[in-house]
């Protein structure tokens, strides 16, 4: 069954635009001799089985004689004897000579050499069978593109349902990162619920802020778009979360300066305008020095003052592009969202807030007294 398997999946990587340089781990079809003998024959010349294996090594391996450990060497070397390279040859069995007690005796007359299937090591994982596929993905695709196209092609291919198939390799490595990223990613967004909670005491600012973190990610994805750069899964989920950290301090500044003006007795309305007029500088200041100083890293330009020389596109300055597109994207689109749908929801708010109390001294007055 996995032979079947590796053989359907192989010819369909073989024909995909993406996919070259394919090997699989199946045996390669091979013959083995083996050699029997005839025991009540060989015992009526005088011979034995052991014998029989000596002589046979002279044209294999050899017989081992000794062991000699050179002055330059740890480890010792076995020193064999055996016919000379010309007669190693199948037909030099047939020709060996067994000496007995009667004389030499033709190995042919108690020993019949027969051909069969080589059998080869099979290779196991977790206790179960395995047979692996390894190829490369040419430069012009991504790699989680072509397994998903490849995940999408396993079930149309009738292999046997008893056969399993996993995606290992960077694949495998991929998805751990990821899994571990998003992990960290809502632990770090559950400890910023916590403490938005605890300062603020109203669940609606701390979602407030958080939802801005969540929209963000908008802007990440414009960033990879206009740089066309794909979305990397550990530089750019790390710049994602080190984005939260920006978009969330923004918010805070603009929420804070929103309830110092609302306790001091200013109209919601009023106190949403003149938080605008009062932050729009320092989020502004934020947003435009954190992006002009993550340029270099977006454009992929690296400069060495020491020989006075810069480059673009450096394999250092790479690594970072993925990183630094995501702050920078990311910070660009929330600051929108800061100065504009924020004020807008903290207005909303305190509409609602106002509507209820409303309602409530409404039903109040048409109580029976």
């Amino acid at each position: 069954m996995l032979e079947d398997a590796v053989s359907k999946f192989v010819a369909h990587l073989t024909d995909h635009p993406a996919i070259f340089n394919i090997e699989d781990s199946r045996p390669l079809p091979g013959i083995e001799w083996q050699l029997r003998v005839d025991r009540a024959e060989a015992a009526r010349f005088g011979a034995d089985v052991a014998l029989v294996g000596a002589m046979v090594q002279l044209v294999t391996n050899g017989i081992k004689i000794g062991e000699y450990r050179p002055d330059d060497s740890d480890d010792e070397i076995d020193i064999r004897v055996r016919y000379p390279l010309a007669s190693r040859n199948l037909t030099q069995i047939d020709e060996l000579r067994i000496p007995t007690a009667n004389g030499l005796v033709p190995i042919s007359t108690f020993v019949t050499r027969e051909p069969a299937q080589k059998v080869s090591t099979i290779r196991r994982t977790d206790l179960r069978r395995t047979i692996t596929i390894d190829a490369d993905v040419r430069p012009a695709f991504l790699p989680s593109d072509v397994v998903l196209e490849l995940r999408d092609l396993a079930p149309t291919l009738g292999i046997d349902p008893r056969v399993g198939i996993a995606f290992r390799g960077s694949t495998e490595d991929q998805e751990e990162d990821e899994q571990f990223l998003l992990q960290a990613m809502l632990m770090a967004l559950a400890m910023m619920a916590i403490i938005l909670v605890t300062q603020f005491n109203s669940l609606y600012q701390a979602g407030l802020i958080l939802t801005a973190v969540l929209f963000s990610t908008g802007g990440v994805l414009l960033g990879h778009l206009i740089m066309g750069k794909p979305f990397g899964i550990i530089m750019s989920s790390v710049g994602v979360i080190t984005l939260a950290g920006i978009v969330v301090n923004n918010n805070i500044v603009f929420i804070d300066t929103y309830n110092v003006l609302r306790a001091r007795g200013a109209a919601a309305y009023d106190a949403v305008i003149r938080t605008c007029a009062i932050r729009l500088r320092p989020v502004l200041l934020t947003t435009v020095t954190t992006i002009i100083g993550l340029m270099p890293m977006v454009l992929g330009i690296n400069i060495n003052l020491i020989e006075r020389d810069v480059s673009i596109g450096a394999p250092s300055s790479q690594w970072w592009t993925q990183l630094a597109s995501s702050v920078a994207g990311g910070l660009a689109f929330a600051t929108v969202l800061t100065l504009f749908l924020t004020p807008s929801l903290l207005l909303v708010q305190a509409n609602a807030s106002k509507r209820r109390a409303e309602r409530r001294e409404q039903r109040g007055l048409a109580a029976p007294t």
